[in-house]
């Protein structure tokens, strides 16, 4: 059976669960559409009282299950929320982070991926206690400089990152691979009307707008390369964000030729609140409204 994805759903559904974070937290940290750190140090409640309430409050309200990590620091608390799931809560006391962390595998640390997890347990580093007795320099000389002492401190609990609010993002993206072959002006105009549609309903959605304009070009070798327009004014409109990456499509025509294309996309950034405050101008006004493109960057 396949079940179409909703992703206004998901949209719905994390609005209701941020909501009920902000109520519990003077900070929040949003990391993805349903993850999140949160800063409780100044509510007059014991921690774990909150994580209890918080999981009540989601299943309650809005119908879903999560899981909730407490600890002293913040990658403690995102080891521990791992540990706790699928449907659990799993708090870390001051005083047992040791004891909690070192008997971890270290493929549990957040941000150690498998050929990292290889790598340490080819030099007999299995688990977190592992790291823990070795020095940052020799961390280092195993995993390199910036993984060893990232993993030097983690074995100690030592994250001095504070939870801090984000910022709204800065961009809005969207890509098609097109796969080998000769591409033609009305595929490549097709996609970028498919990839304009797709930014601008998300972009009306999250209620912003931007000024940049940006073309993302694959090619046959594997190189890519963008080019980017900057408009008068920032806009959510499908039209005004597909005249930019027409244009710039033309102006790349000739690296087209030359290497063929294998993935076309558009990223739209300068990002502002209120998309309905101005549009571009019209396309007869198109001389004015944008600065002239800027040199093809060019990365293997």
């Amino acid at each position: 059976m396949v079940v179409r994805p909703r992703f206004d759903a998901y949209v719905e559904a994390s609005r209701a669960m941020f909501a009920i974070f902000e109520r519990a937290a003077a900070v929040v940290e949003r990391v993805s559409i349903e993850e999140a750190f949160l800063d409780v140090r100044a509510a007059p409640e014991d921690p774990t009282a909150i994580a209890r309430r918080l999981r009540a409050e989601v299943r309650e309200e809005v119908g879903l299950a999560v899981s909730v990590g407490v600890a002293s620091t913040k990658m403690l608390a995102k080891i521990a929320s791992r540990a706790a799931k699928p449907d659990g809560l799993l708090a870390i006391a001051p005083g047992d982070e040791a004891a909690f962390l070192h008997p971890l595998p270290v493929d549990r640390i957040w941000g150690v991926g498998a050929k990292t997890a290889r790598r340490l347990q080819a030099h007999g580093l299995a688990t977190v206690g592992d790291l823990a007795r070795l020095s940052q320099p020799q961390l280092m000389a195993v995993a390199g400089r910036a993984t060893g002492r990232f993993l030097h401190a983690v074995a100690h609990n030592r994250d001095h990152r504070r939870v801090r609010r984000r910022r709204g993002r800065r961009s809005f993206g969207a890509q098609r691979a097109l796969g080998r072959g000769p591409h033609g002006a009305a595929e490549l105009d097709e996609a970028l009307a498919s990839l304009a549609d797709r930014l601008s309903e998300r972009m009306g959605k999250a209620g912003r707008a931007g000024r940049t304009v940006t073309l993302r070009l694959r090619f046959g070798d594997y190189t890519r390369a963008t080019r980017s327009r900057t408009l008068a004014r920032p806009t959510a409109a499908r039209e005004a964000v597909l005249l930019a990456a027409r244009g710039l499509l033309r102006d790349a025509e000739p690296l087209i030729a030359r290497r063929g294309v294998t993935l076309v996309g558009i990223t739209v950034g300068a990002i502002e609140p209120d998309p309905g405050a101005a549009q571009l101008r019209l396309p007869l006004d198109d001389a004015t409204a944008a600065a002239p493109p800027t040199p093809p960057a060019t990365r293997r």
